[in-house]
C-alpha cells in the first residue's frame, strides 16, 4: 500500500538562491532549506534542496501531496535570450509589427532612444495573404498556396517555434486555426503558438508581442519541465507538480507547458500572496508587500485584502524603470513594482561622481565579494556585512562562511576611495543610496494608484527585506513593519497557500447600454467552460468557483479598469443574465474610487471579458506560533553594528528569532537573526513577538 500524502513542499528559485519550505500537515511543522540556484540548469538546485529535505524527512518524498514551484526560468531566457530559434506568422502587410511597435517614444527627448531587440529577427517573420475585419467577418480567405509557402520556408529556416499572430483573430481565429491544422500535418515537430489561444484580445502589438514570447519560451520550458519531472521520479516522488502563475493561483505543468508566457513573474507573486494572507491574519487593511532578495527587490499595495491584478505588464526593459522601454505582456499578474536593487546588486560611481547601485548584479556567479566565489565587486550585501549587520559566521545559519575582509577591502578601493570616505562611510553610503531608490519607486508607485502609504503597514521578506525594512520604512513614513517568520523562504511559503486557478479572456467590445444580458451571460459561460477545462486538468475533485470580471472605460477611452460583474439571484453563478444595469453601477463606483470621480454624461462600454476559475479547497496555516517560555533565553550575543546617528559602532543585542517567546518586546538597536535572513531593529524602534508567529516592530523617527 503506499503511504498517504502528509506533505507539500514549495519551491522558488530566484536569481540568486532556491529556496524551500517543506510542509507536514500532520503536525503543521515546517522544515526551510536554502541552496545556491545553479543557473545552468536550475532544476538541479532543485534536486539539491530535496536532497538536503530528505536527509532530515526520509519519508517525505514517497508521501508528498504536491510541489508548488516558481521560478524566474522564462524571464532569464527573455533577458539573456536564450529562447528557441522562433518565427513569427502575421497578416500580410503586418510582420515588422515587432519592430515598429507602437511608434512612441518611452523619452520624448531622447531621440536616440533604442528598444529591446526583437525576440524574431526579420528573416524569420512570414505573411499570409488572409484578412478578417475587427467585427470577425472574413474578408479574404486564406489562400493555400500561401500556406504551403509559409510552411516550406519554416522548415527550410530550421524554426523550432512558431508564433501565429494574425489581425484580428481574436474576433475570429479561423485563419489561426487553419494554419495550425496544416503545420500539423506538413511540419509535425513544429512547436506551433496561436495568439487566439494565448490571448484573444484587442490590441495588435501586445497580442502580438505575448504570442512571441510564449512561442520564444515554450521549447526551453517543456524541456526544463522533462528534466524536473524526470529528477523528482528518480527521488521517489509520484505527486502532482504545480507552477506558480504571475496572476496568483497555480497550474499543472499541461497548462504551464502550453502557455508559459503567464510564468514570467512566477516567483515574486507568492510572497506577495503570503503577505496579503498575513495581514488578514493581523486585521491590517491596507500592507505594502517588501521583497527583496539577492538579485532584485519588488513590492506591491495590498488594499482590503486583495491583490492588485494587472493585465499586463512589461519586461526586458532597456532602461529599468522608464516604461514603454520593454516588451509588453498581456496576462494577468499580480501588480507588482520592481523597487531597486537586491543583495547583490554591485555599488560603483557614477559620472556624477555619486555612488550609484544597481543594476547590474552579482548575482549568484560569482556573487558579492563576501562569498568569496570570485567576485570582486561591491554589493549591497558586503556594505551590510560591514555595517556589522550580518555576521559572517551565521550566513545560512552557518553553512557559508562571509569574507568580511574582502568586502571591506573592496569597498574601500571602489567607493570609499574615490569619494574620499572611510569604509564604514562608504558602506552606509551604499545603503543609503538603495534604501532611497526604493523608497522614491514605492512613492511613485502607490502616487499612480492612489494609495496612502502611511496608513499602510509594511510587511518585509526575502533575504534582505527584514535587513532593510527600518530604513525603507522610517522613509516612507511608515509606522508598523511585519517581519513574518522564515520571511528568508517567504515567497516558497506563499506558494502553499495558493489555489489552483486559472483566468481566462475574449475581447467583446459592446456599449453597456445596448449590451444584451442573455448574450453577456452566454459568452461568460463559454469562457467558464475553458477556464474550467484548465483547472480539470491540474486537479480533479474539488468544486470550481467562477468569478466574472468585465474590462471596462468611458466611450472613446484608450484604457480600462477591472470591474467584478454583480452576481443576479436565480442560477449557481448568479442568474439567467448579467445583470447590465448592476454592473454599470459597479463600474461607475469602481471608477470613482480608483481617480475620484466619475462621469454621469458619459456612456460606458465593455472592452474585454474575463473570467477566474478556482478549484475550491482549504488553505494551511503559514505561520508558527511563539511559544509562551517563561523567561527570555533569545540572546545570542552583543556585537557592534553602525549607528547612522552618531556615526560610530555601538553595541547591538543579537536575538535568535526561533527562541523569542510571545510578547516579548526588544527595543532598538537590536538585531534579530534567523537562518535565512536578519532583521534590523533601529534606534527607537521598538519590536515584539506576535504570539500568532510574526514580529512587529513599531518605528521612531527617520534615522539621518
Amino acid at each position: 500500500m503506499s503511504q498517504p500524502s502528509r506533505f507539500r513542499l514549495g519551491c522558488d528559485i530566484g536569481g540568486t538562491f532556491t529556496d524551500f519550505i517543506l510542509l507536514d500537515q500532520e503536525t503543521g511543522r515546517f522544515e526551510i532549506e536554502k541552496v545556491m540556484t545553479t543557473t545552468d540548469d536550475p532544476s538541479r538546485a532543485v534536486d539539491d534542496g530535496i536532497v538536503l529535505l530528505a536527509d532530515r524527512r526520509p519519508e517525505f518524498p514517497a508521501a508528498c501531496e504536491n510541489i508548488i514551484h516558481g521560478t524566474t526560468l522564462v524571464i532569464n531566457a527573455l533577458i539573456e535570450r536564450k529562447g528557441a530559434a522562433t518565427a513569427l506568422v502575421a497578416t500580410q502587410g503586418f510582420a515588422d509589427l515587432l519592430e515598429m511597435r507602437k511608434e512612441i517614444r518611452y523619452d520624448i527627448y531622447d531621440i536616440a532612444a533604442v528598444y529591446p531587440t526583437p525576440l524574431v529577427p526579420r528573416e524569420h517573420r512570414f505573411e499570409l495573404d488572409e484578412r478578417v475585419t475587427a467585427d470577425g467577418e472574413v474578408l479574404r480567405p486564406l489562400e493555400n498556396t500561401s500556406l504551403g509557402t509559409t510552411l516550406a520556408k519554416l522548415r527550410a529556416a530550421g524554426i523550432e517555434s512558431v508564433a501565429v499572430a494574425l489581425l484580428h483573430a481574436y474576433a475570429n481565429p479561423v485563419h489561426e486555426q487553419e494554419f495550425a491544422a496544416a503545420a500539423a500535418v506538413a511540419a509535425p515537430d513544429l512547436i506551433v503558438t496561436l495568439s487566439s489561444d494565448v490571448l484573444p484580445e484587442i490590441k495588435e502589438y501586445e497580442r502580438t508581442s505575448t504570442t512571441a514570447i510564449n512561442a520564444y519560451v515554450r521549447p526551453l520550458v517543456d524541456r526544463y519541465l522533462a528534466r524536473l519531472e524526470d529528477r523528482l521520479r528518480q527521488r521517489g516522488f509520484d505527486c502532482g507538480l504545480y507552477l506558480m502563475l504571475s496572476g496568483g493561483g497555480i497550474i499543472g505543468t499541461a497548462a504551464a507547458r502550453r502557455v508559459p508566457v503567464r510564468l514570467i513573474e512566477s516567483g515574486p507573486v507568492g510572497g506577495a500572496i503570503a503577505a496579503g494572507h498575513i495581514g488578514k491574519i493581523a486585521g491590517v487593511r491596507d500592507v505594502v508587500a517588501f521583497d527583496m532578495g539577492g538579485t532584485t527587490a519588488k513590492g506591491c499595495l495590498i488594499r482590503d485584502g486583495d491583490l492588485p491584478i494587472a493585465t499586463s505588464l512589461e519586461v526586458d526593459r532597456v532602461h529599468r524603470f522608464k516604461r514603454g522601454s520593454g516588451m509588453p505582456v498581456g496576462v494577468p499578474a499580480v501588480d507588482l513594482v520592481e523597487i531597486g536593487a537586491g543583495g547583490g546588486s554591485i555599488a560603483s560611481i557614477d559620472g556624477l561622481g555619486l555612488i550609484q547601485v544597481g543594476p547590474q548584479s552579482a548575482g549568484a556567479e560569482p556573487g558579492p565579494i563576501c562569498y568569496g566565489l570570485g567576485g570582486t565587486l561591491p554589493t549591497v550585501t558586503d556594505a551590510n556585512l560591514v555595517l556589522g549587520y550580518l555576521d559572517p559566521d551565521y550566513f545560512l545559519g552557518g553553512t557559508m562562511t562571509l569574507d568580511a575582509s574582502g568586502a571591506r577591502r573592496g569597498i574601500e578601493r571602489e567607493i570609499g576611495a574615490a569619494m574620499q570616505l572611510s569604509v564604514e562611510e562608504a558602506a552606509w553610503g551604499i545603503r543609503e543610496v538603495v534604501n532611497e531608490n526604493m523608497a522614491s519607486a514605492f512613492r511613485m508607485y502607490a502616487a499612480e494608484r492612489g494609495g496612502d502609504l502611511p496608513a499602510a503597514t509594511l510587511v518585509a521578506f526575502g533575504g534582505a527585506g527584514p535587513l532593510h525594512a527600518d530604513g525603507v520604512g522610517r522613509k516612507l513614513g511608515i509606522g508598523k513593519i511585519i517581519v513574518p517568520r522564515a520571511a528568508g523562504v517567504f515567497s516558497a511559503l506563499g506558494f502553499l497557500v495558493s489555489p489552483v486557478a486559472y483566468e481566462v479572456s475574449r475581447t467583446a467590445v459592446m456599449r453597456l447600454g445596448t449590451a444584451a444580458g442573455p448574450k453577456l451571460e452566454s459568452l461568460y459561460r463559454e469562457l467558464e467552460a475553458t477556464a474550467g477545462e484548465a483547472i480539470a486538468e491540474a486537479t480533479s475533485g474539488p468544486q470550481i468557483s467562477f468569478e466574472r470580471i468585465a474590462e471596462m472605460s468611458y466611450l472613446g477611452q484608450g484604457h480600462q479598469i477591472r470591474v467584478a460583474v454583480p452576481a443576479a439571484a436565480g442560477s449557481a453563478n448568479g442568474g439567467a443574465a448579467v445583470d447590465t444595469a448592476a454592473l454599470e453601477a459597479a463600474f461607475a463606483t469602481d471608477y470613482r474610487r480608483q481617480y475620484g470621480y466619475a462621469y454621469d454624461d458619459l456612456e460606458a462600454q465593455i472592452v474585454t471579458l474575463r473570467v477566474l476559475a478556482t478549484a475550491q479547497g482549504h488553505a494551511p496555516e503559514i505561520i508558527v506560533p511563539f511559544a509562551n517560555a517563561a523567561r527570555d533565553d533569545s540572546i545570542k550575543t552583543v556585537r557592534p553594528a553602525y549607528d547612522p546617528i552618531g556615526r560610530r559602532f555601538t553595541d547591538h543585542e543579537v536575538h535568535a528569532m526561533d527562541r523569542l517567546c510571545a510578547n516579548q518586546n526588544i527595543t532598538g538597536p537590536a538585531i534579530i537573526e534567523e537562518r535565512e535572513s536578519t532583521l534590523i531593529v533601529g534606534i527607537g524602534a521598538v519590536a515584539r513577538a506576535d504570539p500568532r508567529g510574526w514580529v512587529e516592530v513599531t518605528l521612531g523617527g527617520e534615522m539621518s
